[in-house]
């Protein structure tokens, strides 16, 4: 019997790994959620949400987080060897 998660709760796997390469981002600039929260005017309970790859994150909020970490958003067609989202960034 597996659990039902809502709409917010579910993780996509790239949604995952994006919030996975933010966090490490992050921890190279030496930076506390809280402080890249403070930086974006965003809760650190936000900052969280979209490093585990948590539905629900308005498009404003990533590009917002992106900037803060002087980090851009390349959209590209996919090649063939493009096995995994992090191989965009």
């Amino acid at each position: 019997m597996g659990v039902e998660r809502s709409h917010h709760e579910q993780h996509s796997p790239h949604a995952t790994q994006i919030g996975a390469t933010i966090r490490r981002q992050r921890k190279l600039k030496e930076l506390t959620q809280t402080q890249l929260g403070e930086k974006t005017k965003l809760r650190q309970a936000t900052i969280s949400q979209l490093e585990s790859g948590e539905g629900g994150i308005q498009l404003k909020t990533l590009t917002d987080v992106l900037a803060a970490l002087n980090l851009e958003l390349v959209i590209q067609e996919r090649s063939a060897s493009t096995r995994d989202i992090e191989d965009l960034f």
